[in-house]
């Protein structure tokens, strides 16, 4: 992993494609109003001017992220995103032991639709109308000292806050997450404990298997 001046951290380059890992507190593209115009996506243009975005990780969220260098791979790789053919991994940690999954084998399905709330944007709920919404998820290891689990998520669809939605509605909410968990649980982390540790494609181009993988710092 290189660190582009502190500005970036740079996990692999190629002429087609870059990964990179985002920090917690960071937008991935640019806000709306004069205060959020830094965000990963800028400061990596900075650096590789045909960088485009890909997809997206929520602000507080960290982890592995996928560009594309140029318009035709970010088609080719957008394409891949929609048909679900790329592969990622998060960790969280959420409160309370989240029952009946005492062995990491055990991987279990969240499938609930998920809407926008529209009085309280940009928050969304759990609704009938909503649009499909799945996760795979399974235990990594209770902390009983904490009473906290840590959690191992595979999205299959990729909604807007979809972990963080989904874990709530578990009724586990994710340690730090100041939108969907209740202020004492959201208070016992100094961030939200959600972060993007592996990400897997074939490359565009070569048609190498690309795997990635990076440790959250929680």
């Amino acid at each position: 992993m290189t660190d582009i001046g502190a500005r970036f951290e740079l996990v692999y380059a190629d002429a087609y494609v870059l990964v990179l890992t985002k920090p917690a507190g960071l937008l991935s593209v640019p806000g709306k109003g004069e205060d959020k115009q830094d965000c990963l996506s800028i400061r990596v243009q900075q650096c590789y001017p045909d960088a485009l975005i890909v997809h997206r990780l929520d602000m507080a969220t960290s982890g592995l992220m996928l560009m594309a260098r140029g318009a035709e791979i970010q088609t080719a790789l957008s394409k891949m995103f929609e048909s679900r053919v790329i592969q990622k991994s998060y960790i969280a940690v959420v409160d309370g032991q989240v029952l009946g999954t005492n062995t990491s084998a055990d991987w279990r399905l969240i499938d609930l639709p998920i809407a926008l709330d529209w009085p309280n944007r940009p928050l969304r709920v759990i609704h009938a109308d909503g649009k499909p919404s799945q996760t795979r998820w399974r235990v990594q290891r209770y902390d009983l000292m904490n009473n906290t689990t840590r959690v191992e998520l595979e999205p299959i669809t990729g909604r807007s806050h979809q972990l963080r939605v989904h874990l709530k509605a578990l009724g586990h909410p994710i340690l730090g997450d100041a939108l969907y968990a209740p202020a004492d649980i959201a208070a016992r982390g100094d961030r939200l404990m959600l972060h993007a540790c592996a990400l897997g494609f074939v490359h565009p181009v070569t048609a190498n298997e690309m795997v990635f993988e990076n440790a959250p710092s929680f």
